[in-house]
């Protein structure tokens, strides 16, 4: 019986100091404690690799889409509002990876690839770019005849 007493008083007071921190603190714990908070990728950041491209927001978020997909990458979260999507590298690799889009202008958007991964940053960062990029036009080269 003190046993059950002393979990109900932990989980009480538990509950008790999550909902004095507010709404945004409930959610955040709550998608951590279940695995798909985004919050590192987004405090990560600062340190994103970035590149610009000459697609609208809608396209580059599109094209984006269906590479990430095309590499068997899981998507676990999409938010609209903070223009991002967050992957894990693969089904069984949980390394988080953030996709965020910012809109320069109506024919620009920047692309930053963010991961407390180095490797996984750099590795979605490099997939994506290559398949964004067009591909340079090589020019014949004239042989002397």
């Amino acid at each position: 019986m003190l046993k059950l007493k002393c979990h109900y008083f932990v989980i009480c007071t538990l509950s008790f100091v999550i909902l004095m921190s507010g709404c945004a603190t409930i959610i955040d714990a709550s998608k951590g404690i279940v695995g798909i908070s985004t919050k590192a990728l987004e405090d990560g950041r600062n340190d994103a690799i970035k590149k610009t491209f000459n697609y609208s927001y809608n396209t580059c978020y599109k094209k984006t889409k269906n590479i990430l997909t095309n590499m068997g990458t899981y998507t676990y979260a999409k938010d609209a509002k903070k223009k991002m999507i967050a992957v894990y590298v693969s089904e069984s690799d949980t390394t988080p990876v953030g996709v965020f889009f910012k809109e320069i202008d109506a024919n620009n958007t920047q692309i930053e690839v963010s991961s407390p991964s180095t490797y996984a940053k750099e590795f979605i960062a490099m997939r994506i770019f290559k398949s964004l990029s067009p591909e340079e036009k090589q020019e014949p080269t004239d042989v002397p005849g």
